[in-house]
């Protein structure tokens, strides 16, 4: 964090990075200081509403955040050549005028404002690999976002989508996709036992996330120690809260899938009682960082035996053929939402971005089956035998799931692992 009169005074000469967070209402100027090394610039959390139509000054800029600020409409960044990351979270965004971001974006946040449609021009973002839209009161998409070949990850819950366009089946990349939250979203819930909140003794915080809370807690009625989900209720980039919980609520039971005990009464938050999960589990990856954009992150001395990536292979796809059957995507298949113990057992967890689908539609399945073929890919590359029966299996599988032409693509049933 950095401060307008360090930026004043020309203590920050020849700084990469800057945040500032003192609720400024214009830009301050003194940034065009730092126009010949400034690549990173966040001033997220201010109370701006415009910026100098003269942004492209800053001729290194490469990423730009400006969320929970006062924009109601996105400002023009033609001429930020190196630009490819631009984040407008939790504004109050209408506007998106045609021709105003560089060809060079490749990550764009707009989730939670105000957006009815999108600009045609959005179609010529052809490196645009990261979109998150959830959270708008978007009607439709142009059909010029067929274009866009290079998209992985789509966010378009909760909006106003009646339809989700034929299009975007076709897409060579898209691999993890959310659009509950929509009137073209089906609606199903399974019935679940209730507990009162009272009946919990809550323990410790076992993490935090986009949408709520996790603790350690003792259920008196089930007699014995459970994980507690309370929602914080806000739009997340993957949607509502309470579609998360429902699609939780849905997954129905399964091996690697973490069992749903009852859902929670009596307090304000909605809640969830979950199968408690021991510290011997954990997480198989990290999420995505600045430089990955839609890949996994993992540790600098992780690597994978054969042997885990084919048990880790084996349970996902096993789940993902349940979940799917059930015609519920997850949404967002990957290493950093599956835990793992040191026997290789696993649980794929975190629904946020899961969204109902007509089980008919085989095409909503085979988007999140290149997924689970980026997991495979990203496994095999920490893994020090490259070869072998078991290996080349998986090399080939991987290779079928990341089959650009959609249609070809094997369903998670047909994977005989």
């Amino acid at each position: 964090m950095h401060t307008l009169a360090q930026l004043r005074s020309g203590e920050l000469k020849g700084a990469t990075r800057l945040t500032l967070r003192e609720n400024l209402t214009s830009f301050p100027e003194e940034i065009f200081d730092l126009a010949d090394t400034l690549e990173i610039l966040d001033l997220s959390n201010n109370r701006l509403s415009s910026l100098p139509n003269d942004i492209n000054r800053l001729k290194k800029l490469k990423i730009a955040f400006f969320s929970n600020n006062r924009f109601t409409s996105l400002p023009s960044f033609k001429g930020c050549e190196h630009l490819y990351m631009v984040g407008f979270k939790s504004n109050q965004i209408e506007t998106f005028d045609e021709e105003v971001l560089p060809e060079s974006i490749s990550w764009l946040i707009l989730t939670d404002n105000r957006l009815v449609n999108l600009p045609r021009s959005i179609g010529n973002l052809c490196k645009l690999q990261k979109c998150a839209l959830a959270g708008n009161q978007l009607e439709s998409l142009p059909d010029e976002m067929a274009s866009c070949r290079n998209l992985e990850l789509l966010r378009l819950s909760a909006n106003n989508l009646h339809e989700i366009p034929s299009w975007l089946w076709n897409l060579p990349k898209l691999s993890w996709l959310a659009f509950s939250g929509n009137p073209c979203s089906p609606k199903a819930q399974f019935e679940l036992q209730e507990i009162a909140y009272e009946s919990l003794e809550v323990k410790e915080k076992l993490g935090s996330g986009a949408s709520g809370d996790i603790y350690k807690a003792y259920s008196n009625a089930d007699e014995q120690s459970v994980a507690l989900k309370l929602f914080k209720g806000a739009i997340t980039s993957d949607g509502y809260a309470h579609d998360e919980m429902n699609a939780t609520m849905s997954t129905g039971e399964h091996p690697n899938l973490i069992k749903v005990l009852s859902k929670v009464a009596g307090d304000e938050r909605l809640g969830l009682v979950l199968e408690y999960i021991p510290d011997v589990y954990r997480n198989l990856g990290l999420p995505p960082d600045f430089e990955t954009c839609t890949r996994d992150t993992f540790t600098e001395e992780t690597s994978f035996s054969i042997e885990t990536v084919y048990a880790v292979a084996k349970a996902i796809a096993s789940a993902a053929a349940h979940l799917h059957a059930r015609g519920l995507m997850h949404g967002d298949l990957y290493a950093h939402n599956i835990l793992i113990n040191d026997d290789d057992h696993c649980y794929l967890g975190d629904f946020g971005a899961a969204s109902f689908y007509e089980p008919c539609e085989k095409a909503f399945e085979k988007i999140e089956v290149r997924a689970f073929g980026c997991l495979i890919e990203d496994m095999l590359s920490l893994c020090p035998a490259k070869e072998g029966a078991i290996y080349t299996m998986l090399e080939e599988l991987r290779e079928k799931c990341m089959n650009e032409a959609v249609e070809e693509r094997p369903l998670f049933s047909e994977m005989g692992l």
